[in-house]
């Protein structure tokens, strides 16, 4: 499962601003949010590419950022947060 910056935060207890900031402090994230070392980082952070069509401009082309799901535990690492524990999973106890 992959999340957008703004599912991260959420998961790790801050804003999007302030997990930007924060990674880019770390030197993780460009100044257009995208990761710093995608081959580096790839088994945590991936960019994707979107496009769409516009009516006056034509084809348009966006990146953004999405930590997959060991990255959530890699960012709390690299950025010294630490993660509420997971609560136990007692479905199957009879």
């Amino acid at each position: 499962m992959e999340r957008t910056l703004a599912q991260a935060a959420t998961q790790l207890g801050l804003t999007r601003p302030k997990l930007i900031a924060r990674m880019r402090e770390k030197g993780l994230l460009t100044e257009r949010n995208l990761p710093a070392y995608p081959n580096r980082d790839r088994d945590y952070l991936r960019i994707k590419d979107g496009q769409w069509y516009h009516d006056q401009l034509g084809m348009q082309y966006s990146q953004s950022t999405k930590v997959k799901q060991p990255g959530i535990c890699w960012l709390a690492e690299q950025l010294g947060i630490a993660l509420p524990a997971i609560p136990a999973d007692n479905r199957d106890v009879a």
